[in-house]
Formats: structure tokens, C-alpha cells, sequence
């Protein structure tokens, strides 16, 4: 069954550079993972920022969510760390992008959370490569909002708008889609994570601690 939604989503990537596949993240998995991060402690959970390591910044003006990173220390974390390492061998073989390694936090946005217009990859730059999101949230109805929204180009208004329904699972190419998350009138659930090339040189290890 996963070679066969790994399949769907790469058909997507090369048709069209984004895929959105509602349910279907495998229903074991998801609900473990909406279970473990019920258990996570508050305390573990940061305001976002932007950047990585000495960049880092805490913004508001941009993003209000909150994230916990994920080590593969619990059943849960190391789970989804394995089926997404089989995601990453598949495109590699199916697509060529030389995925290298991954990272990806859970996300937690409270009502009224919202992370604006961005890119998760700036051209050139040659580090996240693939993003992908999946979503933990049931009886989610059109009037909770927060949803995702992919903008095809930087001139796009429109762009194609993503319930963060349960199960939900989204990826698109990092460098090329400037998206957003809309205000929620409740909690939202998720997982962001990313795909990366090596870009190690002598002095520079990739990704950075």
C-alpha cells in the first residue's frame, strides 16, 4: 500500500511539483502519532522562529505556532521517522532528487495561530529540497479554517487551499512554492518536515545542529 501512495505522490511531484493526498497517511501510524504528541509536555513545545542555528529568530509578525522537534526517541517518533525514510528511498530511485536527510517538528497552532506567505527553501540555496506536511485533526469542518495554502508563483492570489484534515498527508517542492498557514478557530495538529541534499563542505556540515 505505501509503494503504491509513494507512487501517487511522485506521479504528482513530476506532473505538477506539489501532491495533496487526503487520508492518506496509514491509519495506525497517524493515530500514534496524534497519541504521542498528547503526551508531550508543554514545556517541550517552542515558539517558532526563523532560520536554523546562529539565524534563528523568533518572529510574530510572520508565525505564531509552536514546535517540538522529532528525535526518534518514542515508538511514535522513530514510526514515522522509518516510513518516511522509505518515502525518501522511493523518490530517490523513482525522481533522482538525491534526498539525503530529514528533519521534520510536530506543530501545534492554537486559535487564531497563522504563519504567513513564505517559502520553506529560497533558489539556489540547495538545502530543503521536499517538503512535507501531515495532519492530526478529526471532525475538522470548512468552518475552523486554518488551512494550508499553496500559491503556485509569487504572483499567485488564489492559490490551492489544504483542510488539515486527519490523515491528510501534502508535499511539494520546497524551493518553488511560496504557502501559507490561515488562522484557525480551534487547535491544529501537525507535522512539518523536510527533505534535504548534502551540501557538506570541509569546513560546513549539513544539515546544521
Amino acid at each position: 500500500m505505501d509503494e503504491t501512495l509513494f507512487g501517487q505522490i511522485a506521479q504528482d511531484l513530476e506532473k505538477q511539483g506539489y501532491s495533496v493526498r487526503p487520508g492518506a497517511l496509514p491509519g495506525g501510524l497517524a493515530t500514534a502519532l496524534l497519541s504521542h504528541q498528547h503526551t508531550i509536555s508543554s514545556e517541550r513545545f517552542k515558539s517558532a522562529g526563523i532560520g536554523r542555528g546562529d539565524n534563528y529568530l523568533g518572529n510574530e509578525s510572520v508565525r505564531t505556532d509552536e514546535v517540538c522537534w522529532i528525535a526518534g526517541d518514542t515508538a511514535a517518533e522513530k514510526a514515522w521517522l522509518d516510513w518516511t525514510a522509505n518515502l525518501q528511498a522511493f523518490l530517490n530511485r523513482r525522481l533522482f532528487l538525491g534526498l539525503f536527510s530529514f528533519e521534520s517538528h510536530f506543530a501545534h497552532y492554537g486559535a487564531g495561530d497563522y504563519y504567513k506567505r513564505h517559502y520553506d527553501a529560497f533558489k539556489g540555496e540547495a538545502n530543503r529540497v521536499l517538503s512535507v506536511v501531515a495532519y492530526f485533526n478529526s471532525d475538522w469542518t470548512s468552518e475552523d479554517g486554518g488551512e494550508l495554502v499553496i500559491y503556485k508563483d509569487e504572483h499567485d492570489n488564489e492559490g490551492v487551499k489544504v483542510a488539515p484534515v486527519f490523515g491528510t498527508l501534502v508535499t511539494f517542492l520546497s524551493e518553488e512554492f511560496p504557502h501559507e498557514v490561515l488562522p484557525a478557530r480551534r487547535d491544529r495538529t501537525s507535522i512539518a518536515g523536510w527533505f534535504r541534499v548534502n551540501t557538506s563542505v570541509a569546513d560546513r556540515v549539513d544539515p546544521p545542529s
